[in-house]
């Protein structure tokens, strides 16, 4: 599987069946709204219904720092309502539990498990219908993956945690989630860090509490010492098909260049068919097809598509639809949409007759190239760690389209040698259309960066009032 079923900066999947249709949560970390939901009926194409997280009773605001904020969640029903269980790492309330009949939303207002720190929980319920929270746990009491009953409804604990298994002994044991399956309780782990060294490894013990028995064919997926185009294969998730097979759901990411390699769009979503053999998993990674997608939008703002969010806040906070075609932004955030191919082209239709805004493309917001108008001039940017330049500049009036591409490397071009993995143009459209750049993609990759998240793209007002009037992403062959 070379595809991914939700491309971009979507990591840490979760799964779960209702009927002939399934639903899948991602993690988001600092930008709001928090967790997006997706729907599918045939596990290949996803439609975004919403996010879990939208209000500041669920995510209080905060300063949007990378890498913080909302980090793996499982999405789970029972007894006719979702539940979806997360991490705020900057909350230290213990894990949180909302809860909805649509997966659309609304969702309700969290309930905090206390004594839980740590990451990536899950919830799980047993034959007598008692819920289970399963985690990473962070204690220095209890380190390694703990499991404890609770109350959803209140977040209560209702006894001691325990520990249950720490994997097959590789680094970072963690994403855990438990299966009732043919009168086994498995427990699925992600091992070795979410790096090139991930592993998906799977357990399995006749009750919940243990002791678990180690799959003999671990790790039962990852693509570590291999020239596989997706690496960092972990982090999954099972669920049973309709028709009584299975799928698991795993992060990736597609890394190009030459070594060490560099990935750009963060973790990715892919897909893969599950047997059950002599009562363990096996993967099968081609079972599922995946065209490729064309997922390029033309966005004229008559109202806030939720493919839009920002660090630290609701997207809500600075940005307001005044009519189609304007799109009123204010300081404060971002206004951002995930890049979502290797290669793309990006359009911003601006108006600063009464401000000033800069579009840009970002990992964080210390690694990003932009576009800054104030009404007279457009300056390209680059900023690359405590590094700030500009790099160079054009007249232009108060109502500009600017132009961002991802591009593949020119084999001939100046930079041959040193664009890893690809080349970032910089550009203003017009009747001459004016080129300020194109620049190495490496430092806008994970491996310069580090972090959890991927490239993102959109304008943020810098000064007074702005109107984007336009935003257009295709993808470039």
């Amino acid at each position: 599987m070379t595809v991914p079923i939700v491309p971009g900066f979507h990591p840490d999947p979760s799964i779960c069946r209702v009927g002939g249709t399934y639903y899948l949560a991602n993690s988001s970390f600092e930008y709001v709204p928090g967790v997006p939901i997706r729907r599918s009926t045939d596990l290949v194409s996803w439609e975004l219904v919403g996010h879990a997280l939208t209000r500041p009773s669920q995510l209080p605001p905060n300063e949007g720092a990378a890498n913080t904020g909302v980090f793996a969640p499982t999405l789970r029903h029972h007894d006719g309502r979702f539940y979806l269980v997360t991490t705020n790492v900057l909350d230290d309330r213990g894990q949180l539990i909302v809860t909805a009949e649509d997966p659309a939303g609304p969702w309700s207002d969290p309930v905090h498990v206390p004594g839980t720190t740590g990451i990536d929980p899950d919830l799980c319920w047993d034959e007598a219908g008692g819920c289970h929270l399963t985690w990473a746990s962070f204690r220095p009491d209890l380190p390694g993956i703990a499991s404890v009953p609770i109350d959803p409804a209140t977040g209560a604990v209702l006894a001691e945690p325990r520990l249950l298994w720490n994997g097959t002994g590789l680094a970072a044991p963690e994403g855990p989630h438990l299966y009732r399956v043919d009168g086994w309780w498995y427990l699925l782990l992600a091992e070795g860090g979410t790096e090139r060294g991930h592993a998906v490894t799977i357990a399995r013990a006749r009750t919940l509490e243990g002791p678990y028995e180690p799959a003999p064919a671990n790790p039962v997926l990852t693509h570590r010492s291999t020239t596989h185009p997706v690496q960092n294969t972990g982090h999954a998730d099972l669920v049973e098909c309709a028709d009584g097979s299975w799928a698991m759901v795993y992060l990736g990411v597609r890394p190009r260049g030459k070594t060490p390699q560099f990935h750009v769009n963060g973790r990715e979503t892919f897909l893969a068919g599950v047997d059950w053999v002599a009562g363990w998993p096996v993967v099968a990674e081609d079972r599922f097809p995946v065209p490729k997608a064309d997922n390029g939008f033309i966005d004229d703002f008559a109202e806030l598509h939720p493919r839009w969010v920002a660090p630290g806040a609701g997207p809500g906070t600075f940005a307001r639809p005044v009519r189609r075609g304007e799109l009123a932004l204010t300081p404060g955030r971002p206004l951002l949409t995930r890049a979502l191919d290797e290669y793309w082209t990006a359009v911003a239709d601006l108006d600063v007759s009464r401000g000033t805004a800069v579009f840009v493309v970002r990992i964080d917001d210390r690694h990003w190239y932009g576009l800054t108008a104030d009404g007279t001039k457009v300056t390209a940017t680059l900023a690359i760690g405590p590094v700030v330049q500009a790099i160079t500049e054009v007249a232009a009036g108060s109502v500009v389209s600017l132009r961002i591409r991802a591009l593949r490397p020119d084999p001939s071009g100046p930079l041959r040698e040193v664009t890893e993995p690809d080349l970032v143009e910089l550009s203003v459209l017009g009747e001459q259309d004016h080129v300020l750049g194109a620049f190495d993609g490496r430092y806008l990759s994970t491996e310069v960066a580090a972090g959890f998240t991927g490239r993102m793209i959109g304008v943020e007002a810098l000064a007074g009032t702005v109107t984007l009037r336009e935003f257009r992403y295709e993808p470039e062959e």
